[in-house]
């Protein structure tokens, strides 16, 4: 799944691809926004990204891998 992270004062928002659950995506990103911490999520590659809930200007959850190219094998 791709999620779209739009941080306040940045020219481009932040795209991630990965395997969470949409729902346990926005139960994290609204606990950032409650409290100011920290939004931590794991992309599909096993790597960590952490956005400062504190700089987050908008969330968008959902979607598929854009441009994605690969063979269908029957």
């Amino acid at each position: 799944m791709e999620v779209k992270i739009g941080i306040q004062q940045a020219a481009r928002e932040l795209v991630v691809e990965t395997d969470a659950e949409a729902d346990t995506v926005e139960k994290q990103v609204a606990a950032a926004l409650e409290d100011g911490s920290a939004l931590a999520l794991t992309d599909t590659k096993g790597r960590r990204i952490l956005v400062p809930g504190a700089k987050i200007a908008y969330v968008e959850i959902g979607g598929g891998v854009a441009g994605h190219v690969g063979f269908l094998r029957s």
